[in-house]
């Protein structure tokens, strides 16, 4: 092994992972029963945390109302298109600030050519389909997983990416606040544990089952946890029965990116805008469910008949055509009058659905074939919309979009394709140019065009006092303007026309 020969210390480390992994398990229960019916009321048979209970097979089939399906994946539609749009570049690798405007000046194409890199090996990967089911996660049960490892040579991408389902993941808040320490449960066979684990040390016992039952899964637990030293992680895989560790070795950074939508203090697992929305959710689904029952009633009607020794209620089909037989003299089949309409119950139902689109941020917009409104009205209605995308985008900045670019970056500089420069903000720094960045830089270029006209306004001693070639260049970073597109600061000065 790479991490530890001792046996003693290994023992000891099997027991705390053990321990820690039981916390975290018991931790965890408590969020489950609340997952279950955020899943089943917006996201069906997609979570299943009460596994070995054959009747929640059929959870679907007593979902009524379709509203909070189609909000959660039109959220995670719109999450994918503002933070991570397919084929587009969404961010860029740039000079720190450790560097000079020279040698960041020098750096610019190879930085360039870097962030083309990255982007192919992205787009190449399976990156699109696997982060898209995060979303769908992270909107549904506020907290979301995804594994970032490296591809064998040869692949198309260096990048292999596996969106992780939170009943196989558990999670324990590290010293910086965020998820890292992760616990997942795999169950394998001896053959894939020893594909998976290269060098894993399985006993003589274990690999003569294997021989005999090749289909014979064990339980797996992968434990990543930052490293005693605070340099890398530490991966611990462990034999769940056996109680016995397999295989161990140092990581540069975590595979596992783990992010959350947003959290309340002392709490490790996110909050989703669906447990905000659920007891609407639950209603509306409810209310469906009861009109559906009053129309089945409005439709076949309720009847009452005579027992006169001729109709056999059991022998009645109400078919159009269908002939009755009764006594002569009896009032064979008659209706059963309602005592009340249930027409109200559109009105409740329209607010119930209103309020969960609201909740859900997917009603920022006014429908197609609505009501008119003004350029106005939709400009500030998208405005208002990126603002409160922003809130959230800060924090997915912090703990989904920092660590995804930055291991994949250092799976790239192993393998000598980008720079071997560290991207820790000081020497290297990463730039975002996502639809959502941009909508919030295009807000900071319309201030600063608001004060040049206003400098302009002012005179000529004004316009004196403003450096326009630094100005084009601010212009340019904040707006993600590519530097080959932008001359060096002399040659823009001689080609400037003097200053009056």
């Amino acid at each position: 092994m790479e991490y530890s020969e001792d046996k003693q210390k290994l023992d000891q480390l099997a027991a705390g992972v053990l321990e820690k992994f039981t916390q975290a398990r018991a931790r965890r229960s408590k969020w489950e029963s609340l997952w279950q019916d955020c899943y089943d009321y917006s996201l069906p048979l997609r979570g299943d945390f009460n596994s070995g209970l054959s009747s929640n097979l059929r959870r679907g089939e007593h979902l009524f109302d379709a509203t909070a399906p189609d909000a959660v994946d039109e959220l995670a539609s719109l999450l994918l298109g503002n933070l991570t749009p397919p084929l587009v570049p969404w961010f860029a690798i740039k000079a720190g600030t450790d560097l000079s405007s020279e040698e960041a000046q020098k750096l610019a194409p190879v930085l360039d050519k870097t962030t083309c890199i990255m982007q192919a090996h992205l787009d190449q990967s399976n990156f699109l389909v696997e982060v898209h089911q995060c979303f769908l996660d992270l909107v549904v049960a506020g907290t979301a997983s995804l594994a970032l490892e490296e591809a064998e040579i040869g692949q198309g991408s260096a990048f292999r990416f596996t969106a992780l389902p939170l009943q196989d993941v558990y999670f324990a808040e590290g010293q910086s606040g965020g998820l890292d320490i992760v616990y997942r449960h795999l169950s394998l066979t001896i053959s894939q544990i020893m594909d998976r684990y290269d060098g894993a040390e399985l006993s003589a016992s274990m690999v003569n089952r294997s021989r005999s039952d090749m289909d014979e899964k064990y339980a797996v637990i992968e434990s990543v946890f930052p490293a005693s030293d605070a340099r890398g992680y530490v991966l611990v895989v462990m034999l769940y029965d056996a109680r016995e560790i397999i295989y161990s070795r140092k990581l540069e950074g975590s595979p596992f990116i783990n992010f959350r939508w947003m959290k309340s203090p002392g709490e490790i697992y996110g909050r989703s805008p669906v447990m905000k929305a659920l007891p609407d959710i639950k209603t509306a689904n409810k209310v469906v469910e009861l009109i559906l029952k009053n129309a089945s009633i409005a439709v076949t009607g309720i009847w009452q008949a005579d027992d006169d020794g001729v109709i056999n209620p059991a022998n009645i089909e109400l078919v159009p055509g269908a002939i009755i037989p009764k006594a002569v003299g009896s009032k064979g089949l008659t209706p059963l009058e309602m005592p009340a309409r249930f027409d109200v119950s559109q009105l409740v139902l329209d607010d119930l659905r209103a309020r969960i689109r609201h909740a859900l941020l997917v009603d920022r917009l006014p429908p197609v074939g609505g009501a008119k409104v003004t350029a106005t009205e939709i400009l500030e209605r998208s405005s208002q919309m990126a603002m409160l995308l922003g809130a959230t985008f800060g924090r997915l900045q912090v703990e989904f979009l920092n660590p995804l670019i930055t291991q994949a970056y250092q799976i790239l500089r192993r393998r000598g394709a980008v720079p071997d420069l560290p991207l820790d903000g000081r020497t290297l720094a990463i730039e975002y140019r996502s639809p959502l960045a941009r909508a919030q830089a295009g807000q900071h270029v319309q201030t600063m065009i608001g004060w040049l006209q206003t400098a302009n306004s002012l005179g000529p001693e004004a316009l004196a006092r403003i450096d326009r070639v630094a100005m084009i260049d601010y212009l340019a970073r904040v707006l993600g303007v590519p530097s080959s597109l932008m001359v060096a600061p002399v040659e823009a000065e001689k080609s400037l026309p003097p200053k009056q």
